[in-house]
C-alpha cells in the first residue's frame, strides 16, 4: 500500500545547486501533500586518514553548524522537509532511507562544476538505483523557475520496456498531479536513412503504461551525432521544462552517466531531467 502522503528523498550538500533542488521538489510535492526528507551525507574528517590533524571538537562543530544550516533549509521551504545528518556512505544512506521513508523518488542538485556530489553519483548512486529501481529527478542549477512543469518531452528508441514498480508509482503520482502536454521524442543517428519509426517509440511508451493512448501527446524525430545532442536539441525545439528518460538496467542504466549521455544533457540543458528504471 502506498503511504497517503508521498515522500521525496533529497540529497543535499548545501549548495546552491542542492537548495534550487530542494525549492524544485519542494514545488513538485506541494500538490501531492508530499514531505520531503533533505538528506546530507556529512564526511566526518575523522574517518579519513588525511584530516587526522582535524580535532574531535572542531569535527562535531562541522557537524552541528551542518544540521543547523540544513534545519534552516527545511524551514524555508513551502512544504514540510525532514533535515538529516548521516555520516553514512551514499549507498548505505539511500538503503536506510528508502527502508524508512519508502520515498518516491530521489532529488539531487547538479553543478556544471564536477564536486563531490557528482562523483558519489559516478560511482555509487547508480547501483542503489539499479538494485531499488528508485527513479532519480535530477535538477540542474540554471533551472529558473520552481513551478510544476507544463511541457513534458519523454525520448524513447525503438526497443519496448518495463517500467519498475518504483517507477510505475512515481508516474501515476506525479504526471497525475500536472496539467503538462508531452511529446515523445525519438533521436534519429545520422547514419539511419530509414524513415522514423517515431510511432513504434510512441506505442511503446503507451505499452509501458508511462502515457496512456487517451493522454494527447505529440510526436518529435530529430536526426543528430548524439543521443545526447538530439535529445537537448527536441526539448529546445519543442520548448520542454522537464524531460523523462526511461532507463534500462545493466547496460544502459550502469553505462548512461559515464557515457556523457545524462551528464551532456544536464551541462547544457535548462530544465529537469527524470530517470526512471526499467525492468526490461
Amino acid at each position: 500500500m502506498e503511504p497517503s502522503h508521498p515522500t521525496f528523498l533529497v540529497l543535499t550538500d548545501l549548495s546552491d545547486a542542492a537548495e534550487r533542488a530542494a525549492r524544485y521538489a519542494a514545488a513538485l510535492a506541494a500538490p501531492l501533500g508530499a514531505q520531503l526528507v533533505l538528506l546530507h551525507l556529512f564526511h566526518d574528517p575523522l574517518l579519513a586518514p588525511e584530516m587526522v590533524t582535524i580535532t574531535a571538537e572542531l569535527a562535531y562543530r562541522n557537524q552541528a553548524e551542518t544540521a543547523a544550516a540544513l534545519r534552516q533549509l527545511a524551514d524555508d521551504l513551502p512544504v514540510p522537509a525532514e533535515p538529516e545528518v548521516t555520516v553514512m556512505g551514499l549507498y548505505e544512506a539511500v538503503l536506510d532511507a528508502n527502508r524508512r521513508y519508502q520515498p518516491l523518488l530521489v532529488v539531487v542538485g547538479v553543478s556544471t562544476e564536477h564536486d563531490w556530489l557528482e562523483r558519489l553519483l559516478n560511482n555509487q548512486a547508480v547501483p542503489v538505483l539499479r538494485r531499488l529501481g528508485l527513479p532519480l529527478l535530477l535538477v540542474p542549477e540554471a533551472v529558473a523557475v520552481t513551478q510544476l512543469p507544463g511541457h513534458v518531452v519523454i525520448a524513447a528508441d525503438t526497443e519496448p520496456f518495463r517500467l519498475t514498480p518504483a517507477s510505475y508509482a512515481a508516474r501515476r503520482v506525479l504526471l497525475n498531479s500536472w496539467a503538462a502536454a508531452y511529446t515523445v521524442v525519438y533521436v534519429r543517428e545520422e547514419w539511419e536513412t530509414s524513415a522514423s519509426p517515431v510511432v513504434r517509440v510512441l506505442n511503446h511508451v503507451w505499452d509501458s503504461g508511462l502515457l496512456f493512448p487517451q493522454q494527447p501527446c505529440d510526436t518529435y524525430t530529430v536526426q543528430a551525432a548524439s543521443p545526447a545532442a538530439g535529445i537537448l536539441q527536441a526539448a529546445t525545439d519543442t520548448q520542454a521544462d522537464l524531460l523523462i528518460l526511461p532507463l534500462r538496467p545493466r547496460s544502459v542504466l550502469a553505462g548512461l552517466w559515464h557515457r556523457s549521455v545524462v551528464a551532456g544533457l544536464l551541462h547544457h540543458c535548462r530544465f529537469p531531467v527524470l530517470l526512471l528504471p526499467t525492468e526490461a
